[in-house]
C-alpha cells in the first residue's frame, strides 16, 4: 500500500496504531496481522459496538478483533443459533412462519406460528436437520432492502408476521437482511462469517406458549429454546448444572422441608409456614444484631400512601404501572409501597435536622408490593409481595466516601457468614429513563466512583442501569453451582431529598440538602432465602436451621429419656423437636433426611441405659455416641452465630 492512500486510523486495544485504506473490512484487517487471526476471527468490535468481519470502516476508529473462543463471541453463536433453527423448522414443516428469535442468557429462541404446536418430539430432527445447515458451511451476507420489497417479498412467502414488523420499523431505520444459503430473515445482526463458526455445542431445550407481541388477544405462538455454547466440554457443563439445580431447587426444598407454599387466591404472595417462618424471622435478628452494631436506627413506616407522595417522588412515572392502587370512599387514590425510600424520607423530616446528626442511619424491613406478569412469578425468586432490607443513610457531600466503604464492607462480610465468598461488583451508571439533572448525576457518580475506588475493591462497569435516581452499586454472588445472583445493592442519590424537601442546617447556619444513601443487604428476604436454599441444597448451617435437632426413639421404653433429653435442649436455646411415632428407625430418619434436618438423635434402649446419644448427622450413614454433657456441649459450640456478631 501507498502511503499517501492510507487514510484512515485504526487503533487497537493496546493502544497501539495503524493506518490503512478507508473502506477495509475487519476480516481484511484481521488477515493483515495474520492468517492465523484471520481464521479465528468471529467478528469485530468497532468503538465497543460488535459488527460483521465484512462491514467496511470508513473513518479513524476504535477496533477489537473477536475471535471465536472469546466470551464476545457466545452472544453471536446463539444469535446464529436461532437462525439456524428456524430454517432447520421451516424445511421440516411446510407453512410454518417465523416471527423473531434473539439470543437470551444461555442460549436462544424462536417463536414460530404452525398448524399445531411444536413439542419435544421434534426436537431430534430439528437438531439433525441444524447440524445438516451448519455443515453447509453457508456464508451470512448482509444486505440493505427497500421497505416496500421487502414487505412485498415476506408477503409473497406467507411471512404476515415479518411483514408486519418490517411496518413497525421506523422510516428513519434501515431494512436490514441477512442470507445464509439461500435462507432469507429480516435481522440487524451482526453474525459470524459463517454456519460452521456456530459449531454444534447446543441443545434444544423446552417448548412454551407466547402470544404474538405478548398480547393475549393475538395468536399463541410455540417458542422453542435452545442452549448454545462454544464446545462441547461448555454445554455438558451446562448441563450438568442445570440438573443440579433440578435438585436444589427452592421451591421443591421449601416443601419437603415444610417451610413455605404458594396458591392461586394470592398469586406471587408467599405462605410462610411454622418452620419456614422461623428462618424468615433467623435472618432479621440476624441483619437486626448486624445493623445495630453498625450504628442503624430501625423504623417501620406505612404500607400504604397517596399517590401524591408517588408522584412527588418521582416513582409514580417510573413504577406507577406495576403499583398496586385502591380509591378509598373519600376519592383518595393510595398505592401499596414500590420502594421504602419515600417513607424512609418522611421520617428523617421529623424535627430539624443539624450537620452534627449526620450520618443518621435509618434501617427498614418494609413489605412492598410490585405487579409481575404472572408469567414471570417464580417461588420466592420473583413475586409480588416481598421484604426489603432497606436503609437509608442521610450524609453530608463529605462523608460519602466513609459510609459507602462502611456499606461495602458490612455487605461482604454478611455474604460470607451465608457462605457466599465469590462476590463480584457492577457499578452502574445513570439509565436513559430518570429524574434529575446532568449535573446532579456527574455529581453522583464521580461520588459513587471515587469510594468504590477507595474502598479499594475491584468491579466492573454495567452502563445505563442505574436507579432512575441515581448511580448504584451491584453486589452478585455465585453460589455453589456457579449460578449468579445479584441482591446488595448501593445508591447515590442527590435527587429525592430535594424532589422531597428534605435539609440539614450546615455549619455556616444555612439549610443544605443531605445526600441520601440508599442500601439494601439481602435485597428482598424471600428472594436471599430462595438462593440460600439452593446455594446449600436445603442443608442449612445449624446456626440457621429452624429445627436443629430431632429426637427419635427406637422404643417405647425410652419415650421418657428422649423428653428429658428434648426439655434439656430447649432450655439451652436449641431448637430441637421430638419424634416418638411407632414407626420404624429407618423410616423416621429417611423422612428427616429429606426433610433437611441437620442433627438426629437415636435414642433406644442402649443409650437410656448408658445416659447417652447417639448422633446422626445429615448426609451421613455414621453415628456417633457421646454422653448428654458433651452432646450439648459441641452442639451449642457448633449452633453459634457467626463470629461477626457474638
Amino acid at each position: 500500500m501507498e502511503a499517501t492512500k492510507k487514510n484512515i486510523v485504526i487503533t487497537f486495544p493496546d493502544g497501539k496504531n495503524s493506518e490503512f485504506y478507508k473502506g477495509i473490512t475487519g476480516y481484511e484487517i484481521a488477515e493483515s496481522i495474520s492468517k492465523s487471526l484471520a481464521k479465528e476471527a468471529a467478528a469485530i468490535e468497532v468503538n465497543g459496538n460488535l459488527d460483521d468481519l465484512t462491514s467496511k470502516i470508513e473513518n479513524n476508529t476504535r477496533i477489537n478483533i473477536i475471535k471465536r473462543n472469546d466470551d464476545e463471541a457466545l452472544e453471536l453463536i446463539r444469535h446464529d443459533c436461532a437462525h439456524i433453527m428456524a430454517e432447520a423448522v421451516q424445511e421440516l414443516f411446510s407453512g410454518t412462519q417465523v416471527t423473531i428469535g434473539p439470543s437470551i442468557e444461555n442460549g436462544f429462541y424462536y417463536d414460530f406460528s404452525y398448524k399445531r404446536p411444536f413439542t419435544t418430539d421434534d426436537f431430534q430432527i430439528i437438531e439433525e436437520k441444524m447440524r445438516a445447515i451448519i455443515d453447509q458451511d453457508a456464508e451470512f451476507i448482509k444486505e440493505i432492502w427497500n421497505r416496500k420489497e421487502a414487505i412485498k417479498f415476506f408477503k409473497n412467502k406467507g411471512e404476515e408476521y415479518k411483514a408486519e414488523i418490517i411496518k413497525n420499523i421506523p422510516e428513519e431505520e434501515s431494512i436490514t437482511i441477512y442470507k445464509q444459503g439461500d435462507w432469507v430473515d429480516l435481522c440487524k445482526g451482526p453474525h459470524l462469517p459463517s454456519t460452521k463458526h456456530i459449531g454444534k455445542a447446543f441443545k434444544l431445550m423446552k417448548v412454551a406458549g407466547a402470544y404474538w407481541r405478548g398480547d393475549s388477544s393475538n395468536e399463541m405462538l410455540t417458542r422453542i429454546y435452545g442452549t448454545a455454547w462454544r464446545n462441547e466440554k461448555e454445554l455438558e457443563y451446562y448441563l450438568k448444572q442445570l440438573q443440579e439445580a433440578e435438585k436444589r431447587d427452592h421451591r421443591k426444598l421449601g416443601r419437603e422441608m415444610d417451610l413455605f407454599h404458594f396458591q392461586e387466591e394470592a398469586p406471587g404472595a408467599v405462605f410462610w409456614h411454622h418452620k419456614g417462618w422461623k428462618l424468615f424471622q433467623s435472618l432479621i435478628t440476624y441483619m437486626q444484631k448486624r445493623q445495630d452494631d453498625a450504628g442503624y436506627e430501625e423504623i417501620n413506616t406505612p404500607d400504604i400512601m397517596d399517590k401524591s407522595l408517588w408522584e412527588l417522588s418521582g416513582h409514580w412515572e417510573k413504577f406507577g404501572d406495576i403499583m398496586f392502587t385502591t380509591e378509598a370512599k373519600e376519592g383518595r387514590v393510595y398505592a401499596l409501597k414500590p420502594m421504602n425510600c419515600p417513607g424512609g424520607m418522611q421520617v428523617y423530616k421529623q424535627g430539624i435536622k443539624s450537620y452534627r446528626d449526620l450520618p443518621l442511619r435509618i434501617a427498614e424491613f418494609g413489605k412492598v408490593h410490585r405487579y409481575e406478569p404472572s408469567g414471570a412469578l417464580h417461588g420466592l425468586m420473583r413475586v409480588r409481595a416481598f421484604t426489603q432490607d432497606d436503609a437509608h443513610i442521610f450524609c453530608t457531600e463529605n462523608q460519602i466516601t466513609e459510609e459507602c466503604i462502611s456499606v461495602c464492607n458490612l455487605i461482604l462480610s454478611i455474604y460470607k457468614d451465608f457462605g457466599f465468598e465469590d462476590i463480584s461488583i457492577k457499578f452502574s451508571d445513570r439509565p436513559k429513563k430518570r429524574v434529575g439533572s446532568d449535573d446532579i448525576w456527574e455529581k453522583s457518580e464521580k461520588a459513587l466512583k471515587k469510594a468504590i475506588d477507595a474502598s479499594g475493591l475491584a468491579y466492573n462497569y454495567n452502563p445505563g442501569e442505574g436507579a432512575f435516581y441515581g448511580p448504584k452499586l451491584e453486589f452478585v454472588l455465585r453460589d455453589a453451582i456457579g449460578r449468579d445472583w445479584q441482591c446488595g445493592t448501593l445508591q447515590v442519590d442527590l435527587n429525592l431529598p430535594e424532589r422531597l424537601s428534605a435539609n440539614y442546617i450546615g455549619q455556616d447556619g444555612n439549610k443544605h440538602y443531605p445526600v441520601m444513601l440508599h442500601r439494601a443487604l439481602f435485597g428482598s428476604l424471600e428472594r436471599f432465602i430462595g438462593i440460600l436454599l439452593e446455594h446449600h441444597a436445603g442443608k442449612l448451617p445449624l446456626w440457621l436451621a429452624p429445627v436443629q435437632i430431632v429426637i427419635s426413639n427406637i422404643t417405647s421404653e425410652s419415650e421418657a429419656y428422649a423428653k428429658e433429653i428434648l426439655e434439656l435442649f430447649k432450655q439451652n436455646s436449641l431448637r430441637a423437636e421430638l419424634d416418638l411415632r411407632n414407626e420404624k428407625i429407618g423410616y423416621k430418619i429417611r423422612e428427616h433426611s429429606n426433610a433437611k434436618i441437620p442433627i438426629l438423635f437415636i435414642i433406644g434402649n442402649k443409650e437410656m441405659e448408658e445416659r447417652k446419644i447417639s448422633i446422626r448427622r445429615l448426609g451421613s450413614d455414621k453415628t456417633e455416641t457421646l454422653s448428654i454433657e458433651d452432646s450439648l456441649s459441641k452442639l451449642l459450640n457448633e449452633s453459634k452465630q457467626p463470629e461477626s456478631i457474638t
